[in-house]
Formats: structure tokens, C-alpha cells, sequence
């Protein structure tokens, strides 16, 4: 009997856990950040979707918020306040510190919708403001099946909201100083390695290799810091001592291309803003 009870107890935790299983993976996933529109339902067509998308990048450079577009064909069994949340914690849609992100969720088979509203524009978008959008522009124009057009005059409503509201100024002018700051690193680092391949050949292997550290740390600790200098310093003393400088190609498979910081393709990704949940929802 005690085998039989065991037994029993297993199948039941088994078919407890995989209910419990069935049941998380009901949740409607998160789809990944890739563009200010995400449409899952085909509701905009691809000329709508991109000129909505490119519309929302422009403001966000313009003035730093993030307004992001998502288009679902449900959230069940989650309400759309939930689903929201979800999403703008994994999206983490505004800037850190200023919190100054906005979604705009729509599920098209719920026939709900919301606005989530960022922290630091709770001020500029309270939540009565965020219901009179979706219950007096965006709710009608869905009824007439206006989907496109109730969306973007939404949105156009959104984003004079938020350009009302001070707030810090964009951040691309430090992505440009960061990639300038890389391509001068690149551009010193490899005039260095130039001079030092010059000053082994006049001073010799030893010497020459010395003088071009010296000159690795002091540029580099004045202008990027002396850390970033030391191993500058450490790089081209052992780049010049043992590398022959006829074999430039060979410098360790490097190149003047810059291996990390900002892409110059683009895309769109949060940029870590905080909600604690303003804004409103409604139905059309």
C-alpha cells in the first residue's frame, strides 16, 4: 500500500506541475525590441508601420523620449494592464533616470487598448489625459475601422504632450564624442605604432620600443585617462619590441575598425526607464 500511495503521489505532483506548467506558458510572450512599431496582427501595412516607426525614432532623438507601438492579437489570460507591465519591464522603454517612455499596447481580438505611461512623464501625460486620447480619438477611429488613422493622430496627441514637458536633452551629441573619442584612440594608437617602428629602426629594437611606450603613455593618459595610457604603454612596447615592422599587416589581426561602442546601424532598443503604472486603458 505504501508503494501504491507513493506512486499515486508522484503521478499527482506530475500532473500538478505539468498544469502548472500549461497554465505559464498560456502568457502571451513579450515580443523582442526591434523597431518603435511592432505590429504581431498585420493590422498596419508595412508603408504605415514604417513611417509611424520613423516618426517615433525622429522624436526620440529630437527630444530623448521613447513612444513605442505594440500590436497584439490578445493578452489573455492576462488583462492588458498586466501584459502591459510586462512588457515595459522587459522593454524598459525612456532613458534612465528620466523614465520618459510611453507604450501604446493595442489588442486587436480583446478590442482593448492602454496607454503606459513612463514615470517621469506622469506629469505630462497623467492618467486623465491618457483616457481622453484613447476614449476620444483613438476608440472612435477604431470604430469606423480607421485603425492606421486613430493610431497615428494617438500618437501625434502623445508626442505634443511630451513636447511640452522639459526635459533633459537628448543624449546622441555623447554617442558622436564616443565615437570620436574611439576613432582618435584608433588613429593615435596606430600613428604611435608608425613612430615607434620608425624609432626601432634608428635606436634600435630595445630602445626604439621604450620611447614609443613612454610616448603611448603619456598621450593616452592625457587625453583618455592614465589607466587607458598604461596599457597603451604596455601594447606598443611589446608591439614594436617583437613585431616586425615590415609585417604590418600582422599586428595581431587588427584593424582600424573600432570593435565595440555605438553601431552606425541603428535599430531601436530601450534605453532602461522605469513605470509604476500611469496612464489609462479602454475599449472601442
Amino acid at each position: 500500500m505504501t508503494g501504491i500511495s507513493a506512486t499515486i503521489g508522484r503521478i499527482a505532483l506530475g500532473l500538478f506541475a505539468l498544469c502548472f506548467a500549461a497554465v505559464s506558458s498560456a502568457d502571451v510572450a513579450v515580443p523582442e525590441l526591434r523597431a518603435a512599431v511592432t505590429d504581431l496582427t498585420g493590422l498596419l501595412d508595412t508603408s504605415a508601420s514604417a513611417q509611424l516607426s520613423s516618426r517615433l525614432q525622429a522624436f526620440e532623438q529630437e527630444k530623448g523620449s521613447q513612444v513605442a507601438v505594440l500590436i497584439v492579437p490578445t493578452t489573455q489570460p492576462e488583462t492588458i494592464e498586466q501584459y502591459a507591465i510586462r512588457v515595459v519591464d522587459t522593454w524598459k522603454l525612456g532613458r534612465a533616470k528620466v523614465d520618459d517612455g510611453v507604450l501604446l499596447l493595442i489588442a486587436m481580438n480583446d478590442r482593448t487598448m492602454r496607454i503606459e505611461v513612463g514615470k517621469g512623464l506622469e506629469g505630462a501625460i497623467p492618467d486623465a489625459l491618457a483616457r481622453r486620447i484613447i476614449e476620444e480619438t483613438i476608440a472612435p477611429a477604431f470604430r469606423q475601422q480607421d485603425f492606421s488613422g486613430g493610431i497615428a493622430t494617438g500618437v501625434d496627441q502623445i508626442l505634443g504632450l511630451i513636447r511640452g514637458e522639459p526635459l533633459p536633452a537628448p543624449r546622441a551629441h555623447d554617442q558622436r564624442t564616443s565615437q570620436d573619442g574611439t576613432s582618435l584612440g584608433s588613429g593615435l594608437f596606430f600613428g604611435l605604432l608608425v613612430i615607434g617602428q620608425l624609432l626601432r629602426t634608428f635606436l634600435g629594437r630595445l630602445l626604439g620600443a621604450c620611447v614609443a611606450a613612454a610616448g603611448a603613455l603619456l598621450v593616452g593618459g592625457l587625453l583618455f585617462g592614465w589607466m587607458v595610457g598604461l596599457v597603451a604603454m604596455a601594447i606598443l612596447f611589446v608591439v614594436v619590441l617583437v613585431i616586425d615592422g615590415r609585417g604590418g599587416s600582422s599586428i595581431g589581426g587588427y584593424s582600424g575598425r573600432s570593435g565595440g561602442g555605438f553601431s552606425s546601424g541603428g535599430g531601436f532598443s530601450g534605453g532602461g526607464g522605469g513605470f509604476s503604472g500611469g496612464g489609462a486603458s479602454g475599449r472601442w
